[in-house]
């Protein structure tokens, strides 16, 4: 039933962008308790570049923002979240977002480090009896366009953990990827930012496009 609703969702959208001339655009989650939900402030702009030059997409060039308990959250197919501190979601947030996700729609978690010990808590208001599962290398997730074969790729150092991918799945369909350890969202930074290598950036940007695609085909 969840599969058939996030197809009518995806449609909708594509029928209203399509018919007021505009791009399907993407959007950061903004949310409540401290924590800095607007970090890596040109990484979605140049996943959105990335993804439309490399994957012949027609994304918005800029990302929008979105609270978490607005009813503006179903306009996107794709959220992002990310930040290194606290998280808090009220009850009607959570509601808000379980609804959004039940409909279709796709929440991409990005820890900036820090992120872990409060989004853990938070998500499990949104979904009670979801646990985090570590994704699998063979995940389709992992080999969109790009080949991840050993799964998300490690950006950024911090505690000599792996990179792990985790999700939230629901009869079936993941609803919620979690990238934990990776940095993602700064590889996809202006180089001139963190100076990663080239080729850090590339990894980075891949998976991110990896992502993006999944959660738009993959009903």
């Amino acid at each position: 039933m969840y599969r058939k609703c996030s197809q009518i969702l995806f449609l909708a959208l594509l029928i209203v962008t399509a018919s007021q001339g505009q791009n399907l655009k993407l959007a950061k989650v903004k949310y409540n308790g401290g924590g800095d939900w607007y970090a890596n402030k040109t990484a979605l702009p140049n996943l959105i570049e990335f993804c439309n030059r490399n994957l012949n997409m027609s994304l918005a060039a800029e990302e929008d923002v979105v609270e978490i308990g607005s009813s503006d959250v179903f306009l996107y197919p794709y959220l992002y979240m990310t930040g290194h501190g606290n998280i808090v979601f009220s009850s009607q947030e959570a509601e808000n977002l379980r609804k959004y996700l039940l409909a279709g729609g796709f929440l991409h978690i990005d820890d900036n480090y820090g992120l872990d010990q409060f989004i853990r808590l938070e998500m499990k208001k949104v979904f009670p009896n979801l646990e985090f599962v570590e994704l699998p290398f063979d995940h389709p997730i992992y080999h969109q366009k790009y080949d991840f074969d050993a799964g998300l790729p490690k950006i950024h150092e911090h505690d000599g953990k792996p990179a792990q991918g985790f999700g939230l799945i629901h009869e079936g369909r993941l609803v919620c990827f979690y990238s934990f350890e990776s940095d993602l969202g700064n590889g996809w930074e202006d180089q001139s930012i963190y100076n990663d290598p080239e080729e850090v950036r590339q990894k980075a940007l891949k998976m991110g496009a990896n992502i993006i695609s999944y959660a738009f085909t993959q009903n």
